[in-house]
């Protein structure tokens, strides 16, 4: 592999690595976001323990850690693999953290991020997915499942590239595995709606 290749998915993965959800709650004087609510440092947990503007500065954050990267790697215009690589570093950065002691997020905003990053359509269609289900249902982690479980067929449609597809059925494989406690709640009916 390429010393820069290589380069450049280990600084996607370090930024990756950076918690919003922690420094936001550090900054806002809020409780750890990991021994508080669910447990998760991500941007649904931190809505319920620090209310809205905490949320989206949580929310923007993690987004941002998916999409800066690979917004950079498309504009150095680096081929399809590499740019995937370096989408993937960052969401896994995210989920194991090198920062964090190797205990993240789940990913959704991460994803998004990437996403918006390969292709300001797919992240607009993504985010739209997942804004539908969450305004109409009110379940955060249903509407995320749905929409990364949609992402690569998304991806695959308006680009045409297997690899970014395959790449984005990886990171959301790994999502809904990560969701597997929420999928055990939304079976038995006891998820809690956003905000609760």
């Amino acid at each position: 592999m390429d010393l820069m290749v290589v380069v450049w998915v280990a600084l996607a993965y370090m930024l990756g690595s950076v918690s919003s959800a922690i420094i936001v709650c550090k900054l806002m004087g809020l409780p750890d976001p990991r021994s508080e609510g669910s447990g998760n440092p991500g941007a649904t947990n931190v809505l319920r323990i620090g209310g809205k503007k905490a949320a989206a500065l949580t929310l923007v954050g993690d987004m941002l850690k998916g999409y800066i990267p690979v917004a950079l790697a498309m504009w150095f215009w680096l081929d399809a693999p590499t740019v995937i690589a370096i989408g993937m570093a960052a969401f896994i950065g995210h989920l194991w953290p090198v920062f964090f002691e190797f205990k993240g997020g789940k990913g959704v905003a991460t994803e998004l991020g990437v996403l918006f990053g390969l292709n300001p359509i797919i992240g607009a269609i993504s985010a739209l997915v997942w804004l539908f289900i969450a305004k109409g249902l009110k379940i955060s982690s249903l509407a995320a499942l749905v929409a990364m479980a949609l992402a690569p067929v998304i991806t695959w449609y308006f680009t045409g590239l297997n690899v970014w597809a395959v790449g984005v059925a990886t990171m959301s494989a790994i999502l809904i595995w990560r969701h597997k406690s929420n999928i055990q709640r939304l079976l038995s009916g006891e998820e809690s709606a956003i905000g609760r």
